[in-house]
């Protein structure tokens, strides 16, 4: 993992073309050792959540080259590293669980939840609050160490949704997401992997929950 850390590192300072050709032999080994510890985590998550069998590091990570055609910033390559986990792989739209690696930024997170759902899960997950409203906010307790994200929920109330139910709060979220901050050294410990997916195992009932409404959402046609 230090190898990782680092070479994202030194990429933040030498973000062009040229320095990436030049170390490009280095990214290689890097990408390898990302590979192999995004499936070694695939499988520590499968012995608790049988729902990602089956998958790999290629349907968990993403290309280190950024898309810049309409962003502001050229900068050609991504300086994190992230895997998510989730059924049927990143880019299924499920729930899952997601580790993230950014040293420029000191940025070490895990989290499990459900990023930019439909309007139609979100309104899939609203009513499972509104319904199961205890079980959600158990399923939240449990995740010990994880913190609701609330940076992109709504000021108000949406339109249509009683302030006066009991677990009204969680309506506003728009982003389903539980997060866990940690730091550099939490990374680079033997036993990382093994760490990781311990503490993502608590989430598991919350993204459980999730899923179960935004299947439910895709039967309805929402």
């Amino acid at each position: 993992m230090r190898e990782i850390i680092d070479f994202l590192s030194d990429l933040s300072a030498n973000n062009d073309r040229n320095w990436f050709e030049a170390n490009r032999p280095r990214y290689t080994q890097v990408k390898q050792q990302m590979d192999t510890l995004a499936e070694e985590l695939i499988e520590a998550i499968a012995a608790f959540d049988p729902s990602i069998n089956g998958l790999r590091a290629k349907d968990c990570t993403y290309r280190i080259y950024r898309d810049t055609r309409f962003s502001k910033d050229k900068s050609p390559y991504k300086t994190w590293w992230g895997v998510y986990v989730c059924p049927r792989g990143k880019k299924s739209g499920f729930s899952g669980y997601y580790m993230h690696v950014e040293p420029d930024q000191n940025c070490y997170m895990l989290c499990t939840g459900a990023y930019c759902p439909t309007p139609g899960e979100i309104k899939s997950v609203r009513e499972e609050i509104m319904t199961e409203g205890d079980a959600f906010v158990e399923a939240i307790s449990s995740a010990k160490g994880f913190e609701v994200d609330w940076s992109s929920a709504l000021k108000r109330m949406p339109q249509g949704w009683s302030a006066e139910d009991a677990h009204s709060e969680y309506y506003r979220l728009r982003n389903y997401i539980l997060v866990k901050m940690v730091d550099k050294e939490y990374f680079l410990q033997p036993n990382a992997i093994e760490q990781i997916a311990k503490d993502m195992q608590c989430t598991r009932p919350f993204n459980d929950t999730l899923n179960r409404a935004i299947e439910y959402a895709r039967e309805m046609g929402w």
